[in-house]
């Protein structure tokens, strides 16, 4: 078995903080050819350049960002350990680094968050979004403690990810009260020609609501394509057209974007996924999380 030597891993951690050899000598007490020679050792040691120059100063390779957050872990870690030995509160929040795919309803993102707030103990939430394939690559190097995603991870993703089912939710038709008034009746056949407002083709509700039209032999009229679920939302507030969104949310998109349910669908779902690199969730904010989904958000 190899072992890290953890000294040199603590210089390469100062330095990596301060961007500077000569700033992390001041802090560690210790000459510059020390600390570059012990840096040249963790290098080699790893097989990986984990720094590179930029003027001044030095800024951390792809590798060397990886070896970094493991370090910020390892050496909090190494803190919070001895603050309990001593009989000492870590007086540090739980963190927790959470992606959120760009395709899932932001409603749905803070609600499902909500549960991590009631937790006892002091969290700090930090939220990302992107597209799936950027959170998962992320989410490779342990930039990310979880995705939220309303897709699996494709099996294309060369990957270690883990995808845990938090359950689904049906689909409801939203519009302005005028335009709810006028498509209500008759439903679902009054949607012939009607103009609609979509999520992009990559997503998972619309390839499910492209099926369900075409099994229903209607054909709207699709006046908006949105990849921001949030942006897909404001456009249906204004009275472009009528918009998708989750059953679970109903309540929530009714005050929050003041539109009207036009119909709900029986057939669509719309499932939603905790991504981690584990196979057997351990993070006590993600149990929570996930938790949470399964018992009272989602069906």
């Amino acid at each position: 078995m190899e072992w890290l030597n953890y000294h040199h891993l603590l210089y390469f951690w100062a330095v990596a903080k301060h961007g500077t050899v000569a700033k992390a000598c001041e802090e560690l007490r210790l000459s510059q050819p020390t600390i570059s020679a012990q840096l040249r050792v963790l290098e080699d040691a790893l097989g990986e350049k984990l720094f590179q120059r930029s003027g001044r100063y030095l800024v951390l390779t792809e590798m060397g960002r990886v070896v970094f957050n493991y370090a910020e872990d390892i050496f909090s870690l190494g803190q919070d350990l001895m603050n309990t030995v001593k009989g000492r509160g870590t007086g540090k929040p739980m963190r927790l680094v959470v992606g959120i795919a760009d395709s899932v309803p932001k409603l749905f993102a803070s609600q499902l968050l909500k549960s991590a707030f009631k937790l006892s103990h002091a969290i700090r939430v930090v939220c990302w979004e992107s597209t799936l394939d950027h959170l998962l690559a992320d989410l490779a190097i342990h930039k990310l403690d979880l995705v939220i995603a309303d897709t699996p991870a494709p099996p294309s993703i060369k990957i270690q990810a883990h995808n845990h089912a938090m359950g689904e939710s049906g689909v409801t038709f939203f519009a302005t009260a005028k335009l709810a008034a006028r498509y209500r009746r008759n439903f679902p056949r009054s949607l012939e020609g009607a103009p609609f407002l979509l999520p992009t083709s990559n997503a998972m509700l619309r390839r499910g609501l492209e099926t369900w039209f075409v099994k229903k032999n209607l054909h709207p009229n699709i006046i908006g394509e949105f990849e921001d679920s949030a942006t897909l939302k404001a456009f249906g507030h204004e009275g472009y057209g009528i918009f998708p969104g989750s059953t679970v949310l109903e309540k929530n998109i009714r005050h929050q974007y003041q539109v009207e349910v036009v119909g709900r669908l029986d057939r669509v779902k719309q499932q939603f996924f905790a991504i981690t690199t584990e196979r057997r969730l351990k993070h006590a904010l993600i149990l929570e999380i996930v938790e949470s989904a399964r018992q009272n958000l989602l069906q």
